[in-house]
């Protein structure tokens, strides 16, 4: 049942990988597993800096600390969803951009408690101010107009993937969107539809090289503050809301609500997200 369960949760973090404006890492706050991911990958990155240098017995030790069977179902699923999202999701993005766009906008916004809890029983003023900084450099940059597609050559698919996956990692930031402000988003999705092992391959040595630097610098800041590490990612996730405001123009202007449909999705990401975090409270309380 832990490995089934471990599965949706990669289904999930998979699924919100693909869509520009929703991030992994939140779906990942969400379901529950956000800082055991964070610290495995950041012992894998040890383990790996350790084996590199030779250091045969620190490596050893950096690989007992890695949740293998919570990561292995995970990444399975990821992968899995990753390649299911981009020819399904695509198109209803495409189809119903303002009813998907909704659907997640309800689900980040009640999501928003959990790292608000995470980061402190009670928030006082400079917590406040930090969180509303982190969530208007998110607003910012999700505000930048996308880029047309870039020239993929394999050098900058690597960088343009080191880049990205900084996003799983980090709730409220999408690499998706990353990698459509860096054009880089339609190039990927064909190359995974179209099977190209090559771009693949190479996109994904660069993930794992990014992740492996930015998940190490990542768990030091949750050890030693975590408090104030919770409440911006509390605001990046605030910010990222911008993104995927159902309302907005081709250009991504943000515009008033103008039908329904849209608002009923936001309803029932919102509940999806409620029932989501009772079950997980459920477990949790069991365990």
């Amino acid at each position: 049942m832990a490995f089934v369960a471990n599965l949706v949760r990669g289904l999930l973090i998979g699924t919100a990988e693909v869509i520009p404006g929703v991030s992994g890492g939140t779906i990942a706050l969400i379901v529950g597993i956000y800082e055991r991911i964070i610290a495995s990958a950041a012992a894998a990155s040890r383990a790996l800096g350790a084996l590199f240098t030779l250091r045969l017995k620190d490596s050893k030790e950096q690989l007992r600390q890695i949740d293998f069977p919570l990561l292995l179902p995970v990444l399975l699923g990821m992968f899995a969803a990753i390649f299911a999202a981009a020819a399904i999701l695509e198109p209803l993005l495409e189809m119903q951009p303002e009813v998907m766009r909704g659907l997640f906008f309800g689900m980040i916004l009640v999501s928003l408690i959990i790292p608000f809890r995470m980061a402190a029983q009670r928030w006082v003023a400079q917590d406040f101010l930090v969180a509303a900084l982190a969530a208007a450099i998110s607003f910012s940059l999700l505000s930048l107009p996308a880029l047309g597609a870039a020239a993929a050559s394999l050098p900058t698919v690597f960088l343009a993937a080191a880049i990205a996956v900084c996003a799983l990692v980090l709730p409220g930031v999408s690499g998706s969107f990353i990698l459509l402000a860096l054009g880089f988003y339609s190039p990927t999705i064909a190359a995974v539809n179209e099977r190209d092992v090559t771009y693949v391959g190479v996109f994904a040595l660069g993930a794992v090289v990014g992740l492996a630097l930015f998940s190490s610098m990542l768990s030091r800041m949750l050890e030693r503050r975590h408090r104030v590490t919770m409440v911006a990612m509390t605001g990046l996730m605030l910010g990222s809301l911008r993104a995927i405001w159902p309302w907005q123009s081709p250009a991504g202007t943000l515009e008033a609500p103008t039908s329904v449909a849209p608002a009923m999705a936001i309803m029932g990401g919102g509940i999806l997200v409620l029932i989501i975090m009772v079950i997980e409270a459920r477990r949790a309380k069991a365990q």
